[in-house]
């Protein structure tokens, strides 16, 4: 009996041994595959692809504005020792190939708005072409694609193939979580479409502080008007004030929203001016942080359309 069980015993370590070199055993114990986002929103979605085998570090982080980025050296030291870099690309990181070239890292970043159709910031969706004065450092494009769900989708699939061909190893779980992100984001665009339904299409208008939303107007039916353009870094016109001050008088526009990562002094004018009380804050290029209402891309998609609907409706 004595020698079955030492048997047994020395049986069960053998297949323990094995299992700490099997490949299974080897995905358990490797050093995650280290990956650079260029901002918080990107970071999220990282993240949801990557799962546990991915460690993530976000270069612009939550609250941060990407439009007025200045990289710093700990910046370019992250992305050296990066073994994928994502970007939105359509000109919204306009400092990243300095900062690849600082790092030098010697891979392409993975653009995750790659296949998306931009929007011209020329073609003028909202009717606030002449409220925006200033450059542009976006150019022609405007590259705010995440503010469509539909859009992200495509992002998702860009991010795992991106990290499929870092991490081939990982590939199918990458895969797998892409597939199910990918279901949670179609159910979350039609909750979006479902909350705009309610509201009459004459009604779905709203001032921000910057021209952020193009994508979201776009696909969701809302009218959006700001006195900035599609960079905070663009300069509002006094005349451009002055014509969006008029044009909220004669529409009747009740909402008007601050975003998080802009000054919101220019917003409190127009409010003033109007006599619309600002009804509260939008999150449009950045996340809050893990402890605020939009930690998540989600969670922001849900926090501003509920926002949004609700100052319409007089809420």
């Amino acid at each position: 009996m004595q020698q079955y069980l030492r048997r047994r015993a020395i049986a069960s370590l053998v297949t323990l041994g094995a299992l700490a070199f099997s490949p299974l055993g080897h995905a358990q114990t490797t050093a995650p595959i280290q990956a650079v986002a260029s901002f918080s929103i990107l970071g999220d979605l990282v993240r949801q692809v990557g799962g546990d085998r991915v460690q993530v570090d976000v270069l612009v982080g939550p609250g941060a504005d990407a439009h007025v980025f200045q990289p710093s050296p700990s910046h370019a030291k992250q992305v050296a020792q990066a073994q994928v870099v994502f970007a939105n690309g359509l000109g919204f990181e306009g400092w990243m190939q300095r900062l690849l070239k600082t790092a030098g890292y010697r891979g392409q970043p993975v653009l995750v708005s790659q296949g998306i159709k931009p929007l011209q910031t020329e073609e003028d969706d909202h009717d606030h072409k002449a409220g925006k004065h200033g450059h542009h450092d976006h150019g022609e494009l405007d590259p705010h694609a995440w503010q469509a769900v539909p859009n992200v989708i495509t992002y998702v699939a860009n991010i795992a193939k991106g990290l499929c061909a870092a991490d081939a190893a990982g590939c199918e779980g990458y895969r797998k979580n892409a597939a199910a992100y990918t279901t949670q984001l179609q159910t979350l665009d039609t909750e979006i479409k479902a909350a705009w339904a309610a509201i009459p299409a004459g009604q779905r208008k709203l001032i921000t502080s910057h021209d952020a939303f193009g994508y979201y107007a776009k696909t969701y039916g809302v009218k959006f008007l700001a006195p900035q353009g599609v960079s905070t870094d663009s300069e509002a016109s006094a005349k451009g004030v002055a014509q969006l001050v008029r044009q909220i008088k004669k529409e009747q526009i009740k909402a008007l929203f601050v975003e998080s990562i802009s000054d919101p002094r220019l917003i409190e004018q127009i409010g003033r001016e109007t006599g619309v009380k600002p009804a509260g804050e939008l999150f449009s290029d950045s996340l809050s942080d893990t402890s605020g209402p939009a930690g998540t891309y989600m969670a922001m998609m849900r926090v501003n359309t509920m926002a949004m609907t609700q100052a319409i409706k007089g809420q």
